[in-house]
């Protein structure tokens, strides 16, 4: 691998050994202290400083983006320092459950990586002194969570698993004074915000327009939402319609059994129309894994450096221990409605196949350096797509499903805008995510509250619009020559391409000179 490939892969350990398969990294953790930070820096600027420019030209504006997304995120905007989800990352172990290797392969990383948690939460709490408050606050149940599944490793690993708690109890303990006493001002500020969102796609971010797009996007949708619900029952509001529709969903023990069917269903739909270049491999089902059980539903897929494997959409039925109550809202996530939709963008058209394209990819960058926007906005236009498509054609209901998980989708583009510009507080977020997005309060807290720390989550709906404006683009230009099948296989050809680098896809996708 070049060089500066990989001085970009040692700042993003994490990402590029779960989502690239580069396992060389397995029973390792990126060194996150101040020091470690600063060394790795170093390391990027040598690597670019000695380094040739790549052969492809997309290629090296693709590795560009990354060396600068990695000095604003590290050096800029010191991201290490107030933002403890990162570190999580770093300790994470789910990957290591995947089948990639043998499973005795796969235990010994994870028990090397195990026996370094200490050195991991020293190095987090040495960085960690900008945590604010609600930050702080938002993750604290995440980081309490990380040691869920070590309880069977006990006999096994013996001292260090003992040690391993030892540190992940000074990490939580960290975290929770900082919960007490760290800033209650959780914001990034405007020009950091544009800055953090643009480097990490190779534009200039005008907040102001994209909070405008993400205004027109939502008039749209609701418009959208109101017209299927009129289809559904002309009779009855739209706020009428949609608890009953919500309120119908398997039980606790029905969800992954329903996922399991709409699997198949989506795979099936995607390669009769013939809207992707891959479709192929084996998509399991599941429940997540313990450390990941605040998450809904998920990907993992089998990554392209690795040998092919199953990959896995986990799915999370609430656990029965939670409050009845909780349990009820947390299952209306898994409506007959809103499962489809779910289940097509992460599966087919959405991650599931993305990540079959990118076992394709023909170059180091394209297969180890992925956009989030892309990857995230790809798999949002997916549920759209299908609708257009014709998917469950005839059932209103699915129309209901895109709208709903769209709505929550902009408006956290418009929250965390909002958020970190300071226009509004984490209790204005909370009542747009009720109004705006038609959640139940408890769900609505939730997602203001990760606006706090996930800054660019608005990259789902981001992604999705500038697919949508590329594909009209690629109609005009293309005209007799256009199909979708044509279209994505160029546009995935790239692989996860920084947004402002999509249009390389209207040449064909074929690698330039």
């Amino acid at each position: 691998m070049d060089n500066r490939i990989r001085s970009v892969c040692d700042l993003m350990v994490p990402v590029v050994r779960e989502m690239a398969g580069l396992h060389e990294y397995d029973g390792t953790v990126q060194d996150l202290s101040p020091e470690g930070v600063r060394c790795g820096l170093g390391a990027l600027a040598r690597a670019q400083r000695d380094g040739e420019p790549l052969a492809d030209l997309h290629d090296e504006a693709h590795l560009a983006v990354f060396e600068e997304a990695l000095r604003v995120q590290f050096g800029e905007l010191e991201l290490h320092r107030r933002d403890p989800y990162m570190h999580l990352s770093n300790l994470e172990l789910t990957t290591y459950d995947r089948e990639y290797a043998p499973k005795e392969e796969r235990a010994e990383a994870r028990r090397r990586h195990l026996a370094q948690w200490p050195d991991a939460v020293d190095a987090a709490i040495a960085s960690l002194d900008r945590v604010s408050a609600p930050v702080a606050a938002a993750l604290l149940r995440a980081v309490r969570g990380l040691t869920a599944g070590l309880e069977q490793a006990e006999e096994v690993e013996g001292a260090e698993t003992v040690a391993a708690r030892a540190a992940h109890q000074r990490l939580v303990a960290h975290i929770t004074r900082a919960a007490k006493t760290g800033d209650p001002d959780p914001r990034l500020g405007g020009v950091a915000l544009a800055r953090l969102m643009g480097s990490q796609e190779g534009v200039e971010v005008d907040l102001s327009a994209l909070t405008g797009a993400a205004e027109r996007e939502r008039e749209r949708l609701s418009g959208l939402l109101e017209e299927a619900c009129r289809v559904y029952d002309s009779k009855r509001t739209t706020a009428e319609i949609i608890p009953e529709l919500l309120a119908d969903h398997p039980d606790a023990d029905g969800v992954i059994p329903e996922a399991t069917r709409l699997t198949e269903e989506v795979i099936a739909f995607t390669r009769e129309r013939d809207l992707v270049p891959y479709a192929d491999g084996e998509c399991r089902v599941g429940p997540a894994p313990a450390s990941r059980r605040w998450s809904s539903a998920m990907m993992m897929w089998s990554a392209p450096y690795e040998a092919d494997a199953p990959s896995w959409y986990h799915v999370t039925p609430p656990q029965p221990d939670w409050p009845e109550r909780e349990r009820e809202e947390w299952l209306t996530i898994f409506s007959r409605t809103s499962l489809p939709a779910i289940t097509a963008h992460e599966v087919a058209p959405g991650h599931f196949v993305h990540g079959r394209a990118l076992r394709h990819a023909q170059t180091d960058v394209r297969r180890a350096l992925h956009s989030l926007s892309f990857c995230e906005g790809w798999a949002h236009y997916a549920e759209e797509m299908c609708l257009e498509e014709g998917f469950r054609e005839g059932d209103p209901r699915f129309a209901i499903g895109v709208a709903l998980e769209a709505l929550v989708r902009v408006t956290r583009l418009t929250c965390a805008i909002g958020l970190h510009t300071g226009a509004m507080d984490v209790a204005e977020a909370t009542e747009r995510f009720v109004r705006d997005a038609r959640l139940a309060r408890t769900a609505a807290v939730s997602e203001a509250r990760r606006g706090t720390f996930d800054a660019s989550y608005g990259r789902y709906t981001w992604g999705k619009l500038e697919l949508m404006r590329l594909r009209e683009r690629a109609r005009k230009e293309w005209g007799p020559g256009f199909s979708l099948g044509r279209f994505h296989g160029a546009l995935l050809a790239l692989g996860s391409p920084p947004l402002g680098l999509l249009d390389r896809a209207l040449s064909g996708g074929r690698p330039s000179s």
